[in-house]
């Protein structure tokens, strides 16, 4: 069954950890859409310097989450930090827990989830200089690879990609959940 999944990201995401989701999405003969508040291209960070230009799919005002099964939030240093006081960015992220639908995040990428009020009473992990953050923010965060918890999907870095991504495509694979919600 053909699904079709949102990757939220802007200037600034860190390179593989939109690109490897993207690809094993795909791998699937699934849609993957980079969506994103502006539109035209943004521009990755490869690890310790500016990467390739990405083409935009849709942008926010494009979009809502009806329009999609899954949510993948990538990290980077800069883009979750934009994204995280982006109101249309956090409402669309909001939606995707209100409607149930599985959500992945990794390394900065719960950030957004925490300004998005998402994170309170759950289990997650993210990369190390994060878990403060989501400590205050109520969540139980946890050292692992990836961590799931009611279709939500986490993961610390680049590292643990294959893991991210098998539980990323389980979880979608599974549909709505009901428990996923705010």
């Amino acid at each position: 069954m053909s699904k079709k999944v949102a990757i939220l990201a802007t200037d600034g995401f860190e390179e593989s950890e939109l690109s490897s989701p993207k690809e094993h999405l795909e791998k699937q003969g699934w849609t993957a859409h980079i969506v994103s508040p502006k539109a035209g291209t943004i521009k990755a960070w490869a690890k310790t310097d500016w990467g390739k230009d990405y083409d935009v799919d849709k942008t926010l005002d494009e979009v809502s989450a009806s329009d999609y099964d899954a949510l993948v939030l990538p990290g980077g240093v800069i883009n979750p930090d934009q994204l995280r006081t982006n109101e249309k960015a956090l409402s669309f992220v909001q939606d995707f827990f209100q409607q149930h639908k599985p959500v992945a995040s990794i390394c900065h990428g719960p950030q957004i989830l925490i300004n998005a009020g998402a994170v309170e009473g759950r289990k997650m992990t993210s990369v190390e200089s994060v878990s403060i953050d989501l400590k205050n923010a109520g969540a139980q965060w946890e050292d692992s690879e990836v961590v799931v918890d009611k279709g939500l999907v986490t993961s610390r870095t680049p590292k643990d990609l294959p893991a991210f991504n098998a539980k990323m495509v389980e979880e979608i694979k599974e549909g709505k959940h009901e428990e996923q919600t705010l």
